[in-house]
């Protein structure tokens, strides 16, 4: 099944709000803010530097940057209408902010005209990812600053054993969530072969345990995906989602996915 973020333009208005709330509730938890603050500081941010927040979703990131030293305007695009709206709502009273619908394939800005681009969990769901890469090279200005932030979503897992049933959603969700689950395994090439050098290159890691986070959405959307194309019943679904809860409430729920992040200078 195709990764569903790649059509979110197309999908119907309650999904393109769950998805909207997704993003929201991911970027409000302390362990995935915690690693994206980690990545940015490792930019070298000129001062009054002009930075493109490259599928900005509802804008969880672009709000970051807005306030990061030395930025002094951030413009997010995203080819999604529908999560520019909600980025554009959940951004009154930014006056350094602007939202702007394109594709990162085809950017719909002139040459070298930001000094950072910044790209959160995007290239993973993009087909020809490298036409994106290639795109950030053009729009930066020379000395500019390239920094990607992605999962590396093969590895994402909630098994406690072998065959543990709720990894059958995590797997159903991937599949039908990201279009290249092993980008960032080869950035650094892409990178390179694009013209850029790599500054740094590191991992991350995300767990979690004990709380309703972003992880159960993960295995609720699997098992509703499953459900949708027959695989599963509604019970089994219904089941799925109960284990899940289970286990958070025996202290026993786990979820883990690797993110990687590089910081690349345009020579």
């Amino acid at each position: 099944m195709p990764d569903v973020w790649t059509s979110v333009r197309d999908l119907d208005q309650a999904t393109q709000e769950r998805l909207a709330d997704v993003l929201e509730k991911r970027g409000a938890d302390p362990q995935q803010q915690a690693m994206r603050r980690d990545l940015l500081r490792g930019i070298p941010f000129p001062r009054g530097a002009q930075v493109l927040d490259m599928g900005c979703g509802t804008g969880v990131l672009t709000r970051v940057l807005a306030h990061w030293p030395n930025v002094a305007s951030v413009v997010g695009v995203d080819p999604a209408p529908a999560l520019l709206e909600k980025a554009r709502a959940s951004a009154v009273g930014f006056q350094n902010v602007s939202f702007q619908e394109g594709d990162g394939r085809s950017l719909p800005f002139k040459d070298a005209v930001f000094d950072v681009l910044v790209t959160d969990s995007t290239l993973s769901h993009v087909p020809q990812p490298e036409r994106a890469v290639v795109e950030a090279f053009r729009v930066l200005r020379p000395g500019g600053c390239l920094a990607v932030f992605d999962g590396d979503y093969a590895t994402t897992t909630v098994a406690l054993a072998d065959h543990d049933p709720l990894q059958s959603c995590v797997d159903a969700m991937m599949a039908n969530s990201v279009t290249d689950r092993r980008i960032m395994r080869r950035l650094t090439s892409v990178a390179t072969a694009c013209g850029f050098e790599v500054l740094s290159f590191r991992s991350f890691g995300f767990a979690e345990t004990g709380n309703e986070g972003y992880m159960l959405t993960v295995v609720d959307r699997g098992a509703d995906i499953l459900c949708s194309q027959g695989h599963i019943s509604e019970a089994t679904a219904a089941a799925l989602k109960e284990e899940a809860r289970r286990r958070l409430r025996a202290g026993r729920f786990f979820g883990h996915i690797a993110y990687a992040g590089l910081v690349a200078h345009r020579p």
